[in-house]
């Protein structure tokens, strides 16, 4: 008969209470306040005892057995950190694992304490299946690798995308399914797609001539776009190319239509915009000068300049994961603003600084649309627990059920493995 997988507090109440674990402490008397070791795992001092809780958690969990599986210290790391993430009895209190001479992190009991734990579950299974309330539980609780990708440093010439299959989503949509047992495969963040390099991102693309829009397209790029001025364009480069409009169709005043159409011939091999790792990158390939704003959905801002112009001869970065999931985590907790995701640029002209942008010849917005869904999750579900669905249109993804503190959750780990 196999042994039942204990609780994640209860079994840390007790490392605690031993003391066994060096710098594994309680931090006041009644219990409510308590350490944990947090070495980066990179750093040149780490050592495989700084990674004793996490161990000692893989094995009782039974996902590591000495001398049978293959030591994995990032992945022991990351499961122990989601299994107490996910408990809300617990909080984190103070994160000093970037001290540079004692890292740890300090968390506490933010209802009774541990008085609350649940006791250890010995009785046996009957059918040799978890119940549903286990396998969700151990869904919370665990959480596969996240695969990052470093930025380029080449042009959109070197799209090249990494060649591991990313796993299939195992988290189920409702959380109602029964999935396998925790020996198994451990079950993903189901927000892991958005930074593994095979999925594609899904980028609405509209266009606007002074202000009118004549040209709005959905397609997944997964290596990238180039906005185009002819279909005759360049098709050895790579990216998707997107042909802007003749602007004849619907101007009806000829100077504009001669203007706009001088900028959409000098775009040459267009405007790219790609992602490579955790970011997006933009680069002009003909002589069409181009400024870029991160700004509203509806309106550009054109209230200061722009963020910068794409340059011609590099990539230049015009978005970052990293800060867009942090200030989104911000958002949920009520101590920031809605985060920015929708791109703009600005085509042949300088950017609408202080002037209405309908004015401009050319405009040209790009919404990325998982970065949208995500923040719509983060508006739908507030600061209540209810459940919300969304669909992150991630290829592949399957619609997710989660409560705003789940949701959180999963945003914090994937914050912590860019980190990592």
């Amino acid at each position: 008969m196999a042994t039942p997988k204990p609780r994640i507090l209860p079994w840390l109440v007790s490392q605690l209470d031993s003391g066994q674990l060096e710098g594994v402490a309680w931090l006041d008397e009644s219990h409510t306040r308590f350490r944990i070791p947090w070495k980066h795992g990179l750093r040149q001092d780490a050592q495989q005892e700084d990674f004793g809780i996490f161990q000692a958690w893989a094995q009782a969990s039974g996902a590591y057995t000495p001398g049978k599986d293959k030591p994995d210290l990032p992945t022991w790391k990351r499961n122990f950190r989601s299994a107490l993430n996910r408990k809300e009895v617990l909080r984190l209190a103070e994160d000093r694992s970037k001290d540079p001479r004692d890292p740890h992190k300090i968390y506490e009991f933010v209802s009774s304490g541990v008085g609350d734990c649940p006791e250890l579950d010995t009785s046996p299974e009957t059918d040799g299946r978890c119940s549903t309330s286990d396998t969700q539980e151990d869904i919370l609780e665990l959480l596969s690798d996240m695969a990052l990708v470093p930025g380029p440093n080449e042009g959109p010439l070197s799209l090249a995308m990494a060649t591991e299959q990313p796993p299939q989503l195992l988290l189920s949509p409702s959380l109602d399914i029964p999935a396998p047992c925790p020996n198994s495969e451990p079950p993903e963040n189901p927000l892991r797609q958005l930074l593994v390099p095979e999925e594609e991102w899904e980028f609405e693309v509209t266009a606007f001539y002074r202000g009118r829009q004549v040209f709005q397209q959905t397609i997944f790029c997964p290596k990238g776009l180039r906005l185009v001025g002819s279909e005759a364009g360049d098709k050895a480069l790579p990216g998707q190319p997107i042909t802007l409009p003749d602007p004849g169709v619907s101007l009806t005043d000829k100077a504009v239509t001669g203007y706009v159409k001088r900028v959409l011939s000098s775009l040459g091999g267009g405007l790219a915009l790609w992602r490579a790792g955790q970011q997006l990158w933009a680069q002009r390939l003909g002589h069409c000068h181009t400024y870029w704003a991160m700004g509203e959905e509806l309106l550009p801002s054109s209230g200061h300049g722009p963020d910068g112009e794409v340059p011609k001869d590099r990539e230049g970065g015009v978005f970052d994961l990293k800060p867009f999931v942090a200030d989104l985590i911000a958002f949920i907790e009520g101590s920031g603003r809605s985060p920015r995701y929708t791109l703009w640029f600005c085509m042949g002209e300088s950017w609408p600084q202080d002037q209405p942008w309908i004015k401009k010849l050319v405009m040209v917005k790009i919404v990325p649309t998982c970065l949208r869904a995500l923040l719509d999750m983060a508006r739908a579900g507030g600061a209540s627990s209810l459940e919300n669905t969304v669909d992150l249109h991630i290829s592949h993804s399957h619609p997710l059920s989660l409560t705003a503190d789940q949701y959180k959750a999963y945003l914090q780990d994937l914050v912590e493995d860019m980190d990592f």
